[in-house]
């Protein structure tokens, strides 16, 4: 079997940093390097391992072996930085001082309701900023599978190989629209063919909350008309300005429920979806601290 040891950690930088701008091109502009020094650097890499790393297309592709080392180029940065933290303690950081920076795979509700409050207490502790991955989450692990994020919230119970796995919760949907618009379009009620016909609001073409809660309720396939928004802040907005249903977290629309605002089309019927905190497994303080901050601020949304 083909020694794989003493990976070059220049050479190993170089791949992630390629991978992530897509061209030799720019990865010689961010390294102050030659675009033949990277290609040079990679193919050394490529016979050190014994793989190909990367597929030369624009933007470049990694292969999965060179997934893996992408991942490792990550992991050694941050475990490098936390040690310089470390022997540093007690200094004042100085202006130069890098930040470690820590992306992030997540849905868009939690990244609407709970996640910021969670990276504003992290930040108070640590240098660091966030590169946050919008994903519908059953699609998030595969971004940590990737290599392309250090953590994800996740739909996802299965751990990627590498990673822990920490469950926050379920976040409950209620299917609402207003009454005039429930009046307008579900006179007679929501049967199977009074929903298939009226529409529906969707956040975009991944988001398959609203069609599962129709087949959960229908048991049939339905293809009503969809209007698309991509923004959790305009999906609510239009829900509320009667433009159709659409399925949004309980505790933002409970007020609403209670004062008669909006309605359930299917009164008593909901949709709950577990969430899980995903994150490489890193002996690192400022993981254990993101996870702390996470579970906790995830802690009073989620049921």
């Amino acid at each position: 079997m083909k020694d794989v040891t003493q990976i070059d950690p220049v050479s190993l930088r170089t791949l992630a940093t390629a991978v992530r701008l897509g061209t030799f091109e720019a990865t010689a502009r961010e390294l102050h390097v030659t675009p033949s020094a990277v290609s040079q650097r990679i193919k050394a890499l490529e016979t050190h391992v014994g793989r190909v790393l990367v597929h030369r297309v624009k933007p470049l592709e990694a292969t999965e072996a060179g997934h893996v080392l992408v991942r490792l180029a990550a992991q050694t940065e941050l475990l490098e930085r936390e040690a310089v933290a470390e022997l540093l303690e007690g200094e004042d950081p100085g202006e130069d001082d890098p930040f470690a920076a820590v992306p992030i795979a997540v849905n868009a509700d939690a990244l609407y309701t709970w996640l910021v409050d969670a990276l504003v207490e992290v930040q108070s502790a640590h240098r660091v900023t966030f590169e946050i991955v919008r994903e519908d989450q059953s699609r998030t692990t595969e971004r940590l599978r990737r290599g392309d994020v250090m953590a994800a919230v996740t739909s996802d119970p299965r751990p990627v190989p590498g990673c822990r796995v920490v469950r926050l919760g379920s976040m409950r949907y209620r299917a609402v629209a207003t009454p005039a618009w429930v009046a307008a379009h579900l006179p007679d009620g929501a049967s199977a063919a009074a929903l298939g016909r009226v529409p529906l609001i969707a956040f975009d073409r991944n988001d398959t909350q609203q069609h599962d809660f129709l087949r959960k309720v229908t048991r049939r396939h339905l293809t009503p008309p969809v209007t698309w928004i991509p923004s959790v802040g305009e999906f609510d907005n239009a829900v509320r300005r009667g433009m159709g249903w659409g399925m949004i977290p309980e505790v933002q629309v409970r007020a609403d429920l209670d004062a008669g605002r909006l309605v359930e089309i299917v009164p008593g019927r909901h949709t709950d979806v577990p969430l899980f905190w995903q994150h490489w497994r890193l002996e690192s303080p400022l993981m254990a601290d993101l996870t702390s901050a996470i579970t906790g601020a995830a802690r009073g949304w989620l049921s």
